[in-house]
């Protein structure tokens, strides 16, 4: 019997499960893929939003502020990349300088700290790339990027290390009452509890309307956006995250450096019905190029390494959806987590696990039994020369360079096989590393990740993944006998 099933094991989900650990309870993550960090989570601008753009009043103007200011102080005892840069949000003529002005408004209202409107000959000195157009930004200098791999699976290691336990590859097709506890049917398990938490991303609404009355139905619109991430070599064409005055459907395109030295630029914002349609489209990605050029200029597109989309979980009332079902005791929404979501994510496990240790009567864990702190893994990229031969003199596998484009090392990959939640797929591997995430796309290392796998698991080669179950990299080997369409095995007669 557990005290709390959270469904869910994006970033609010695991930020949830990390405030929750404090407490004396059990706790179980369950989760549909095969990894944390597998949704809207790891899919989107890597953005710690200063807090201007949302409504005065919302939750979301609430959290995010406070999110913001968690975030840089989570960092330094989680040990993820978080980089206070700032943002500028551009002014394209005179006669949007309202706009500018009451983006400016909202964020005082917000309290957002140190705001204040930039002309364009301190924008240019900020930003010699900006657009010859641009005549004022709004400047936010708590604005920064982050590691959204990094982060989520941070608060999930570090709830693991204080006792929460974690079910992946196990979709959610059941919850309903059985007396005083919930009953949660997980793939081919069901797991009773006193109360649940919903954080199931794009899929909220599903699990959400399995218990609510008709008259208060949810409904999830899966918001796309497409993306292109440009190499290394582009990183320094922008030093602060650029954004356009925001519209009704969100943002618009952005322009920002990312933690690990790339270009990050997008995303659209289409209203779709598929909540797996991650594709990409040429549309898309054109709009990205035009939209991109409104606000910073020569933007080296050229330089694409890759492009990807990701889903927003957008409702009508654009606010997240946080608190007790009504009619439904004990089961908790954390719906309609999108932007500022990754922003809110510190703000957001405070609040709701503050809410339901409220509903069970949870006590905190004894003075020094919860531990706030998660070693992080190591980072060539960063390190000076003499720290990575010490490193090598440790253990000479930090020697062995696996994924040269971000330069990881096979002492890395191990770490990350070996801790909790562990890394059991390529991109679970990529996730906490960076391998593969570079120049060539794995097209180098994915073999060599393979072989590490294999030896450190025990994973036969067709058992290993890139994403889990159905995306299996081998399907056969070459000595294998293939048989012919005419009935004969190669090397014989049928």
């Amino acid at each position: 019997m557990f005290d709390v099933v959270i469904i869910g094991a994006g970033v609010s989900g695991c930020s949830i499960a990390r405030e929750l650990s404090r407490y004396d309870a059990r706790i179980c993550v369950v989760e549909r893929e095969e990894d944390v960090c597998c949704g809207t989570s790891k899919a989107n601008s890597a953005i710690v939003h200063a807090g201007f753009d949302a409504q005065p009043g919302t939750l979301m103007a609430k959290l995010n502020v406070e999110g913001n200011r968690l975030m840089y102080e989570w960092a330094h005892d989680l040990n993820f990349a978080v980089l206070p840069i700032g943002s500028l949000v551009v002014c394209m003529s005179e006669d949007d300088r309202p706009g500018l002005r009451n983006l400016y408004e909202r964020g005082i209202a917000n309290g957002v700290p140190d705001l204040r409107i930039i002309e364009r000959d301190e924008l240019v000195e900020m930003e010699p790339n900006i657009s010859d157009e641009a005549v004022a930004a709004l400047w936010a200098p708590t604005g920064g990027i982050v590691d959204p791999f990094g982060l989520t699976v941070a608060l999930a290691e570090n709830a693991a290390k204080n006792g929460v336990e974690f079910l992946f590859n196990s979709p959610v097709t059941d919850v309903h009452r059985d007396g005083d506890a919930w009953v949660v049917r997980a793939s081919d398990k069901e797991l009773r509890t006193k109360a649940v938490v919903n954080a199931a991303g794009v899929y909220a609404d599903e699990i959400h309307n399995l218990v609510s009355a008709d008259a208060d139905k949810l409904s999830i619109v899966p918001r796309k956006g497409e993306y292109y991430l440009l190499d290394t070599t582009a990183g320094q064409h922008v030093r602060h995250t650029v954004f356009m005055l925001p519209t009704a459907m969100g943002k618009g395109v952005l322009v920002s450096p990312t933690v690990h030295g790339n270009l990050i630029v997008g995303p659209t914002a289409a209203d779709i019905d598929d909540k797996e349609a991650t594709d990409t489209t040429a549309e898309g990605l054109a709009e990205v190029a035009a939209k991109c050029s409104l606000t910073v200029k020569n933007v080296p597109l050229r330089e694409v390494i890759t492009t990807f989309a990701g889903l927003r979980a957008h409702q009508a009332a654009h606010d997240f959806v946080i608190g007790e079902v009504p009619g439904a005791e004990r089961f908790f929404d954390c719906a309609a987590i999108e932007s500022p979501g990754l922003t809110s994510a510190p703000a957001i496990g405070v609040m709701v696990s503050g809410i339901v240790a409220d509903a069970l009567g949870l006590a905190k864990k004894p003075e020094g039994a919860f531990d706030p702190t998660r070693p992080g893994v190591q980072n060539l990229v960063i390190m000076s020369f003499d720290e990575w031969d010490e490193l090598c003199q440790k253990d000479p596998a930090y020697g062995n360079i696996i994924c040269r484009c971000c330069r990881v090392s096979e002492a890395q990959i191990v770490d990350v096989i070996h801790r909790v939640p562990a890394a059991r797929s390529l991109d679970a591997i990529k996730r906490r590393t960076g391998a593969t995430m570079g120049r060539c796309q794995g097209g180098f290392c994915t073999p060599k990740i393979m072989e590490i796998l294999e030896r450190e698991t025990g994973m036969a080669p067709g058992e290993i993944t890139k994403r889990g179950p159905g995306s299996e990299l081998v399907v056969g080997t070459i000595k294998d006998r293939i048989a012919t369409p005419a009935g004969r095995a190669e090397g014989g007669e049928a």
